[in-house]
């Protein structure tokens, strides 16, 4: 089983998101996600787009965070989630060059389209660069979708589990099985299921049809109440 776990950069303080890290990586977690804060995160939910906020109120910009990235770097592969604005802003081709030199493994920029690589040259950047250009799918990406990413698709793809935002739910209240076996009638590459992941038994059922697992929110609301120490409790136990 593989675990992929989510921080945000400057969430709670850029001190403390690094020994969250630190700590997830002593359990083992197979990768860790790296969320450069935005101001309009909009494929986050509540837990989330608040830790943005306060990491941006935080002072927590780009260069802060490949900083970050450079001190985490270890034997856990390291992504870094963001949105389009953020890469653009800095410049992609300086963002890709500086991702492949603080070490990180690929990187999960939902909302840059595939339609605008004639123009944008995110892809071939990446290639560039060494970089996974991370791949997200959904219960309601098209047929024709899923052979177009198959061709560009590199590391693993990442299957949300709803069309919705992140956040924690009670449920996985949709077919797993029936939406993991479309997907792979298209992608010949691990994949990686999130979204609304958040306690053992949904992790359980998700690891009986994806090949890793992503716990987002779940750590960000575990560290408010209880801290590091409750932190790792929580991997080891679904590690367990």
């Amino acid at each position: 089983m593989k675990i992929m776990t989510h921080i945000v950069a400057g969430y709670p303080s850029m001190k403390e998101c690094e020994k969250i890290a630190l700590t997830m990586a002593e359990t083992d977690v197979s990768y860790i996600e790296i969320q450069f804060p935005f101001s309009d995160p909009i494929a986050d939910g509540e837990t989330i787009k608040a830790a943005n906020d306060a990491a941006i109120l935080n002072g927590t910009t780009t260069a802060k965070c490949f900083d970050l990235v450079e001190r985490l770097k270890g034997d856990v592969p390291l992504l870094a989630m963001t949105y389009y604005n953020i890469a653009f802003r800095y410049g992609l081709e300086r963002f890709c060059k500086k991702a492949h030199e603080v070490g990180l493994y690929g990187l999960i920029i939902p909302d840059i389209p595939l339609d605008e690589e004639k123009y944008e040259h995110y892809l071939e950047l990446c290639e560039k660069y060494g970089l996974n250009p991370i791949q997200i799918v959904s219960p309601i990406t098209p047929d024709r979708r899923l052979r177009e990413i198959a061709k560009v698709a590199r590391g693993f793809v990442y299957c949300v589990s709803n069309s919705g935002t992140t956040g924690e739910r009670e449920n996985l209240n949709f077919n797993l099985k029936k939406y993991i076996g479309r997907i792979r009638k298209f992608i010949d590459l691990p994949l990686a299921l999130g979204f609304g992941i958040s306690n053992k038994k949904q992790v359980g059922i998700a690891t009986e049809f994806a090949d890793i697992v992503v716990i987002g929110s779940k750590i960000i609301s575990i560290h408010k109440d209880g801290g590091i120490s409750a932190v790792k409790a929580f991997c080891l136990d679904i590690r367990s």
